[in-house]
């Protein structure tokens, strides 16, 4: 027999000031998915799996709150029963995330530059604090924008601030249709393409290259779609082998992701090819760029920086940090903040940059 809510909840509260008052770090764990995602990880494990449970949700408002144990297959389950989705379409990485790692990881798939990112869906959170308090922001409604900022704060912050207990968030309606097209081209043609078609009425849900071929997925009303499909050519997929590609690029399931060392490079969509060895898998129309194996040599940072853009080692062995180094004005707001919420640094010590 399950332990009431609010005792399970009492249980974390007590674990967090115990490690406050004994400066002892937590790692604060949901399903552990995105155990390889971060710097370090260290400390005695918070587990959070069992503060789960959807909230509240109202369809006809587009929202829904559930508490941090929450799987994602279980909210995306009860979304579908009403048509709706989580727009950002967030990675799961071959297992079934908890609704806290997702928000805490801020992490989003294919459809990002056309529905917006996970931080974009945030509407409220909740967060216990290294003193046990349990503090609120945001709220249930699009409306209501009190705290707005401090629940996106979170969104991405690798639970360094604090266990986030409780999210809400905005959910939209599943597309009336969708279609998916293949055309041959170069990556330097599809980079191209994508741009173009970004600033024309094309209702764009996915575009990615790879393997010598542009992956073109098209969401929305059935004419809007028909009409896209007919004036992009190409060869359409059927449901059951599109969803698959999709899905695979959402959760790094592709043959890259496969390799020793992979590069995540985020670059302005229009950026040309880069004078990386291999070919890269491209995604978010061209403003993702994934690179397998590249020499020991070779200053991958350096190459995105030159470009504008920034880049983390996904996978293997790092330089130096797996994130691209911050600037010191940003470092600096990152310290505060950390001071701010968790002074003596209890929470995910080191994950989200040294020092923090």
């Amino acid at each position: 027999m399950s332990a009431p809510p609010d005792a399970i909840l009492a249980s974390l509260r007590e674990q967090v000031l115990t490690a406050h008052a004994q400066r002892r770090p937590l790692r604060v764990r949901g399903a552990g998915t995105k155990d390889f995602y971060g710097e370090s990880m260290g400390g005695e494990t918070l587990d959070v799996c069992s503060w789960r449970g959807i909230v509240a949700y109202d369809p006809s408002e587009l929202v829904i709150s559930a508490r941090c144990g929450t799987r994602l297959s279980e909210i995306e389950r009860a979304l579908a029963e009403h048509g709706q989705m989580l727009a950002f379409e967030p990675p799961r990485f071959g297992g079934d995330p908890s609704l806290g790692g997702v928000i805490a990881a801020g992490l989003s798939g294919p459809r990002r530059p056309y529905a917006g990112a996970a931080r974009d869906f945030v509407l409220g959170a909740t967060l216990l604090s290294a003193s046990g308090e349990v503090l609120r922001f945001g709220g249930q409604v699009m409306k209501n924008v009190a705290g707005f900022d401090v629940s996106r704060l979170l969104c991405g912050s690798l639970g360094i601030l604090g266990v986030i207990t409780e999210v809400s968030l905005k959910v939209l309606p599943l597309p009336r249709a969708e279609t998916t097209v293949r055309l041959e081209l170069t990556a330097a043609a599809a980079i191209e393409a994508f741009n173009r078609w970004a600033g024309e009425p094309v209702p764009l849900s996915g575009a990615a290259w790879s393997r010598g071929c542009a992956w073109v997925r098209l969401s929305g009303a059935q004419a809007a779609v028909r009409a896209a499909r007919e004036r992009l050519g190409g060869e359409v997929i059927d449901d059951a082998s599109a969803l698959e590609f999709w899905n695979a690029l959402r959760d790094c399931r592709s043959p890259l992701f496969g390799r020793d060392v992979v590069w995540r490079l985020s670059v302005p969509s229009a950026t040309p090819s880069l004078e990386l060895p291999g070919e890269p898998l491209i995604d978010w129309g061209g403003a993702l760029r994934w690179y397998a194996d590249p020499p020991a040599q070779l200053d991958v940072r350096a190459l995105a920086v030159a470009a504008g853009g920034t880049a983390q080692c996904w996978r293997g062995a790092s330089p130096a940090s797996r994130f691209h180094p911050l600037s010191l004005a940003v470092a600096t707001v990152h310290a505060r903040l950390k001071q701010r919420f968790d002074p003596h640094g209890i929470f995910n010590p080191g994950r989200l940059a040294a020092g923090l």
